[in-house]
């Protein structure tokens, strides 16, 4: 009998609706404490995630691999399924530099406000839409 690579549902949802639906290998999320990384048949989990890269592999042998830049969010593996809510995901390919640049010197620019006491923006959300623009560019940057 040959190798039989196992997969599972996996589903990445943002606010605007699925960034990503289907059978997978395995996934790489950007977990609080550090990546986490599923195959099927893991143990039950839930997570917090930050902004970062988030890895789909389709198929691991071939190499084909979907990268997304994802805002923070939860993570959630039952079984063989798993989903991943974000704030938001950015496939690699389409990331728009420019987007990405002004988008982190807004949240840079509140950010200063609220240190200056002018300003009662939440910081952590700030902080997190600041990693996620600076994320995107790094993602874009290796594609």
């Amino acid at each position: 009998m040959a190798d039989e690579t196992h997969k599972f549902d996996l589903s990445l949802v943002t606010p605007d609706g699925p960034a990503f639906e289907g059978e997978v290998e395995m996934i790489v999320v950007p977990g609080a404490a550090g990546e986490i990384g599923v195959l099927a048949r893991h143990a039950p989990l839930i997570a917090t995630l930050k902004a970062g890269s988030t890895r789909v592999y389709l198929n691991r042998d071939t190499d084909d691999v979907r990268e997304y830049a994802t805002g923070a969010g939860f993570f959630k593996v039952e079984q063989d399924r798993v989903i991943a809510l974000v704030d938001d995901a950015v496939p690699a390919n389409e990331i728009d530099q420019g987007r990405a640049r002004e988008q982190l010197e807004t949240a840079q620019r509140e950010l200063e406000l609220v240190e200056r006491g002018e300003s009662n923006a939440d910081r952590w959300q700030l902080e997190q839409r600041i990693r996620h623009a600076e994320n995107q560019l790094a993602v874009s940057g290796r594609n």
